[in-house]
């Protein structure tokens, strides 16, 4: 986006959020981010450390859903872009206690649109003077789309049907953004990603799961029968995607994001734990196990537990140019060799 000086990123203490800020800080120099966090469990304080060196990124603690600090932030900052990572993300959790993923996910995302708008917009709906760039990104993901079949891809055309607590509140948060562009005319765009991996995951996700389990000689646990499917996508590669369609995506648009690696929970398990073996062999041996593929349990299945997801990244490949970099294969060595080389695993 030409002539943006100051950015607001939601939610940029977390895994997505902080690999996107050290990507787009050593990028733009000559961009302000103003990462604002409320810093709950999920969010990665040791990272940020690091983050909060770099001259060009300002760091708040608070909360999204704070209407009045919001405000000030816009208003002391000039925020000239907002890219919204922000949310109550894990599905299990969801379950348990959806009421936060209500708070955060839809009224927090009503929230940021609603100041934004006001910010940038008059009440007739036009841009005020100087703003005529200023965008609001919303990450999303594939989920609010369902469960797929056997066969075939999510597109960005495919009809919501979201079906934990989870993913209907991101579909409803995308689906205020989309109301921001209609009624309003607001410059906006989503990006729907699938499942990201990569190092320094929070420990409740699936394959630092599997990593910290198999390390610490406990039972990995598999929902099922381990066949449910994701399409998994290195984070830095979510992360250059995301800054694609932020500069240079179709306003009021949806690019979906996707790795083109779909892999069974089973498999992802199963080739983890074959690069554990070589990896960290002692903890094995001392176990007398032949394999970490040993610690291997099957669990009863989760409500609404969706059982494949795959997206058709092609709108953003062909529109803006954008690839995976990294496939499955290399990135999960990649993953499992920082876990390993880490004492807190």
């Amino acid at each position: 986006m030409k002539n943006v000086q100051t950015i607001l990123v939601t939610g940029g203490a977390g895994f997505i959020g902080l690999n996107f800020i050290s990507y787009f800080a050593y990028k733009y120099p000559n961009i302000t981010i103003i990462n604002l966090d409320k810093l709950t469990y999920a969010a990665d304080t040791a990272e940020l450390k690091n983050v909060r060196e770099l001259p060009n990124h300002i760091f708040i603690e608070g909360d999204i859903c704070d209407r009045q600090l919001v405000e000030r932030l816009f208003k002391e900052h000039d925020i000239q872009g907002v890219i919204h990572f922000a949310a109550e993300s894990h599905v299990d959790r969801s379950i348990d206690g959806p009421e936060a993923f209500i708070q955060t996910n839809i009224n927090g995302t009503f929230t940021l649109l609603d100041v934004a708008k006001n910010h940038w917009m008059t009440r007739a709906g036009e841009v005020r003077s100087g703003y005529e760039s200023a965008r609001f990104h919303h990450i999303s993901t594939d989920e609010v789309y369902g469960s797929l079949g056997k066969t075939g891809l999510f597109s960005e055309h495919s009809p919501y049907a979201p079906n934990s607590p989870y993913s209907a509140s991101k579909a409803s948060s995308d689906m205020l953004v989309r109301s921001y562009f209609h009624t309003y005319g607001m410059n906006v765009v989503t990006t729907q990603c699938s499942n990201n991996y990569g190092p320094k995951q929070h420990s409740e996700k699936l394959i630092p799961t599997i990593i910290r389990k198999a390390l610490q000689l406990e039972p990995i646990p598999i929902y099922g029968d381990g066949q449910n499917i994701r399409d998994w996508l290195y984070v830095l590669d979510h992360c250059k995607g995301i800054d694609l369609v932020f500069q240079e995506g179709r306003k009021g648009e949806t690019y979906n994001i996707g790795g083109n690696n779909e892999r069974t929970n089973l498999y992802i398990a199963k080739k983890i734990c074959k690069h554990l073996d070589s990896l960290a062999p002692k903890a094995k041996r001392n176990a007398k196990m032949e394999s970490y593929e040993d610690l291997i349990t099957f669990v009863e299945d989760r409500p609404g537990h969706d059982r494949r997801y795959a997206v058709d990244a092609s709108k953003i490949e062909n529109e803006l140019g954008w690839q995976a970099e990294e496939n499955f294969e290399s990135g999960i060595l990649k993953t499992v060799e920082w876990y390993v080389n880490h004492a807190k695993y």
